[in-house]
């Protein structure tokens, strides 16, 4: 069955997601790994938590695309709607889990 991509959005609205994959190969699931510390909160294993615009959104995805096998590897994007709005419920089983909270920064 064939990708269907999400919607390209870009938004200056946050939206909460969370990306998992499954990388078939060491060297590049290293690369998807550095690419989504650049963009997210590591969960555990293969699954990141983002708090992203439409542009960013737009941006993480191509920097994945380009990294991938279309053939081997599998990424998924869950959008969770606008991060203001996101209530996450995460159940935690064993090490505790803190989401992301944004806090304005004066310079």
């Amino acid at each position: 069955m064939p990708a269907t991509p999400a919607p390209a959005r870009r938004s200056n609205a946050e939206h909460a997601y969370v990306v998992t994959y499954d990388i078939a190969d060491p060297k590049r699931w290293r690369r998807v790994f550095k690419i989504m510390k650049g963009y997210g909160r590591w969960l555990q294993l293969s699954v990141f938590h983002c708090r992203l615009d439409g542009g960013r959104r737009i941006e993480m995805a191509a920097a994945l695309e380009a990294s991938i096998d279309h053939g081997s590897d599998h990424v998924l994007i869950l959008d969770l709607g606008p991060a203001d709005d996101v209530d996450l419920q995460v159940e935690s089983l064993g090490k505790s889990f803190a989401p992301i909270v944004r806090e304005a920064v004066v310079i």
